[in-house]
């Protein structure tokens, strides 16, 4: 197995690397202060290809690995987290369009969201179904040519300042009659995936919510009042919704583990130099060997964090039956350690760490929320468990 990166990835790093330090990172403490959505930023990304990773090349994307777009992510996350995290939500929304949709929503919809003009949110959470994604209420009535929707969705990135939605509801048909009707009302398998207009006629969006960090992209709910969509919207067929969602979510996971991998980079890289320039009792931070050790401990486990997120995108990508299990491995130690390495790069600072005037605070405020999102680290740790479980598995 080789570990090292080919001249092709070292190039993606680069570019990412460039795009982060010029364009991100001088602006990022301001987007987060003044909670600024930085689309301008974000067309000029796409414009590099950085909101169609691994969007198929027929539909005009990168079609990229997922170990490929993780390298670029973990660049860009090193300049901001919050942007990048939207980055990675656009790019599985255009994904799923350019791979799911009807040839003539691809049409309408691909070219748009791949350079950027048009921005996506997912919509998966609701109210009451966040870790319990399959008891989502939310409903798609098919009449004619026509799905209805009906219900709510929260804690959705980008809503209220984005122009495409792909929303999961449970479909209900009423030419099936009611002893399917009533099937579909129940269980994973009645959940369908749509592509909705984010201006269409019955959407309303709530407040922005005033959030601990991730506070350069928006986050509000939104409700659903009979709101009426094209039979053409669909993705794939019926009840094949909660499939996407899961597949959408391996990568997801892959995707947020990554911008808790190039944060906490970014942190220790920052304590480091920081501890060569800061001097207490006569001499650099750097002479003091407890700081030394852990310092030392960051380092070894954010590199260990990083292999198993690269190793997790790569079953991923050969579609190993074992790639759930890897990915969810992949999500919960690279976000917790993410967290730790950049509380305690915090910490190096001081008390400078805690005032704003430094990026250590803001790195600690938007690394949190990875532990949740996705899945929260419990669910992780209960998919890994049930692999374990199951006859005749072996995780190596």
């Amino acid at each position: 197995m080789d570990f090292e990166l080919n001249e092709d990835q070292r190039a993606f790093a680069e570019t990412a690397r460039q795009f982060a330090l010029e364009r991100l990172s001088p602006m990022a403490a301001e987007w987060d202060e003044k909670h600024i959505f930085p689309k301008g930023v974000l067309k000029e990304a796409g414009e590099l290809g950085f909101l169609s990773l691994y969007t198929p090349e027929e539909q005009g994307g990168l079609a990229l690995s997922r170990l490929d777009s993780s390298i670029i992510f973990e660049q860009l996350a090193m300049g901001c987290t919050s942007t990048t995290a939207f980055m990675t939500i656009h790019n599985m929304v255009t994904w799923m369009i350019a791979s799911f949709a009807t040839d003539e929503a691809k049409a309408e919809y691909c070219p748009q969201l791949i350079i950027g003009d048009w921005l996506g949110s997912y919509c998966l959470t609701e109210p009451n179904a966040g870790s319990d994604a399959a008891a989502l209420t939310t409903s798609a009535k098919k009449i004619k040519d026509q799905y209805i929707l009906n219900g709510a969705k929260t804690f959705i990135s980008g809503a209220g300042e984005t122009d495409v939605l792909v929303v999961m509801a449970r479909t209900v048909n009423d030419e099936q009659g009611r002893n399917k009707k009533a099937e579909h009302k129940s269980g994973a398998k009645g959940i369908s995936a749509f592509i909705v207009p984010a201006d269409a006629t019955g959407i309303t969006y709530g407040r922005k919510e005033p959030k601990m960090g991730w506070n350069s992209q928006p986050t509000r709910s939104i409700t659903f009042d009979n709101v009426a969509i094209p039979a053409r919207n669909l993705l794939g067929q019926e009840g094949e919704g909660f499939t996407f969602a899961m597949k959408g979510l391996d990568g997801g996971r892959i995707n947020i583990a990554t911008c808790s991998v190039g944060t906490a980079q970014q942190a220790l890289n920052q304590a480091t130099q920081y501890m060569n320039e800061r001097k207490q009792f006569g001499k650099s931070l750097a002479q003091f060997q407890g700081l030394q050790f852990k310092l030392a401990d960051m380092a070894t486990e954010l590199v260990a964090a990083r292999q198993l997120v690269r190793y997790a995108a790569s079953k991923l990508d050969r579609q190993d039956p074992e790639a759930t299990a890897y990915c969810a491995m992949a999500k919960r130690f690279a976000t917790d350690t993410g967290f730790t390495v950049c509380d305690q790069a915090l910490q190096l600072y001081g008390g400078y760490g805690y005032i704003k005037e430094y990026p250590l605070e803001r790195y600690f405020r938007d690394v949190r929320v990875h532990q949740i999102l996705e899945g929260t680290n419990e669910i992780m740790r209960l998919i890994i468990a049930r692999r374990l479980l199951a006859e005749g598995t072996e995780i190596l």
